[in-house]
């Protein structure tokens, strides 16, 4: 499926530990990893299971202990404050709670501006930067003259995602790490936030990475799945490959953990 493709991001040996001695936990144990352009990935694995750990390494918020990651086939080099902001420009994230992802002492418009700076657009004109963040929030169907004088903390948990992925659309990053992304919404507004990530996948090519521990999930969504237990990759593969025919009885717990997974994916012959 990737023949003659290179990966975007990958990982060798990567590892992080915390504490020292008897008291050291290794959170992320030597994984090994490519993540292709392009390419719908899930990291899936019960909570403590290393996935967020490894999400935050990604993203460059903490420092592996050992091992290296690679980004579009180069050794990662973000020692110092701007090198970590050029990376940014080029990975983003949602985060399980999109309320800690933002200043509560910005308003919305702040917020959204921030982005356009960040991409370089800081000079242009007032009109044109009002053009760009209303066209934003008209993506996740939220109305930015209704939003302009609001704190995030006055928008419902749904209304936050949704300014998190207009916050996407105006970063146009190559890589988005989507950790637990539909957890404080409501189920039947699920479907059109992911329908609305795979949307901004198409229109700006970028590469999504899926963190969660729902595999009914993993499974919509995902080209290629990885499931991680205890800070390792257990099992890797096509979705069709890791959940309709799991090799570890890992795997298979998990997918006996969610029934409603058989219901709504057809997996009951597995």
């Amino acid at each position: 499926m990737n023949a003659g493709k290179k990966p975007c991001l990958s990982g060798r040996g990567v590892t992080k530990e915390f504490g020292f001695g008897r008291n050291k936990t290794v959170a992320v144990d030597g994984v090994d990893f490519d993540f292709y352009e392009g390419e719908i990935i899930s990291i899936v694995g019960e909570s403590g299971s290393g996935k967020t750990t490894l999400a935050k390494m990604l993203l460059g918020l903490i420092n592996a202990t050992e091992g290296d990651i690679f980004f579009q086939g180069k050794k990662r080099n973000i020692g110092s404050h701007r090198k970590k902001k050029e990376y940014w420009k080029s990975i983003q994230a949602i985060f399980q709670d999109p309320f800690s992802s933002y200043n509560t002492f910005n308003k919305i418009d702040s917020v959204l501006l921030d982005c356009i700076r960040m991409r370089g657009g800081g000079r242009l004109p007032r009109e044109k930067k009002i053009e760009l963040m209303t066209e934003a929030c008209s993506f996740v169907n939220l109305k930015f003259e209704e939003l302009t004088n609001k704190y995030p903390f006055e928008l419902s948990g749904g209304q936050q995602q949704r300014l998190m992925i207009a916050r996407i659309f105006l970063l146009k990053p190559q890589i988005l790490l989507a950790d637990e992304p539909t957890s404080m919404i409501d189920a039947c507004s699920r479907t059109t936030i992911l329908d609305t990530l795979m949307q901004l996948r198409d229109e700006i090519g970028m590469t999504p990475i899926f963190i969660t521990h729902d595999i009914g999930l993993a499974y919509y969504v995902s080209d290629t799945v990885y499931i991680m237990e205890r800070g390792k990759f257990v099992e890797s593969g096509t979705a069709d490959q890791v959940i309709l025919n799991p090799k570890k009885p890992y795997t298979q717990r998990l997918i006996n953990d969610v029934p409603k997974i058989y219901e709504e994916w057809d997996l009951s012959t597995v």
